[in-house]
């Protein structure tokens, strides 16, 4: 990887280079706390964005309308840490196998979650590049990005690759008028109207 490549891959706004150990036990050492805007991405220790109420209320708008056709086996959380390789991203909205009580001594990971999605306005750059590479990488097999700028959500299947070079091989648009499929493990479950999930 070329250093102008390696510039690019690294956070713009990071705050510390860290392990997954070491930020567990910051956690568990009471440095870190919930009141820290804090997550960690690819092993670096970054802000995150504060939150407007046009963000909230997708973030909410999104999780009811899952929840309303998710079958039994699993669960919707909102920005809860996942643990991927060396990340512990804390996603807007997420699909979670079976029930939030057999993660009380782990957080889930890439074989538990079925869709990761992440609201987008401030975030989008990020959210496009370094959390989509995340996402590929751990092999999360849909991600959504609900752009409020651009008033779409952008449906994201078929991670491939390692590393850097993680991606999604399929991209597609839905705009205010088109239905929105769901599925989980490859079954389609139902769809949602694009417009009842924006504010």
């Amino acid at each position: 990887m070329s250093s102008l490549e390696s510039a690019a891959a690294i956070p713009s706004d990071l705050i510390w280079r860290l392990s997954l150990d070491r930020y567990h036990s910051m956690i568990k050492n009471g440095i870190l706390t919930d009141e820290d805007p804090v997550e960690l991405l690819e092993g670096w220790l970054v802000f995150k964005m504060p939150k407007n109420p046009p963000h909230r209320a997708a973030t909410r708008l999104v999780r009811i309308a899952i929840e309303s056709i998710l079958p039994s086996g699993w669960y919707v959380d909102s920005q809860e840490p996942i643990a991927l390789f060396d990340s512990e991203p804390e996603q807007d909205v997420v699909v979670v196998r079976g029930d939030t009580r057999q993660y009380l001594d782990r957080h889930p990971g890439a074989e538990d979650i079925a869709l990761v999605v992440e609201v987008a306005d401030t975030t989008l750059q990020r959210d496009r590049s370094l959390k989509k590479r995340i996402y590929a990488r751990a092999g999360i097999p849909i991600y959504w990005i609900v752009n409020l700028l651009s008033r779409q959500i952008e449906v994201y299947t078929q991670p491939f690759g390692e590393a850097e070079h993680s991606d999604y091989a399929t991209q597609q648009n839905y705009g205010l008028e088109d239905a929105l499929p769901l599925a989980i493990e490859g079954f389609e479950i139902g769809t949602l109207s694009v417009d009842s999930l924006l504010p």
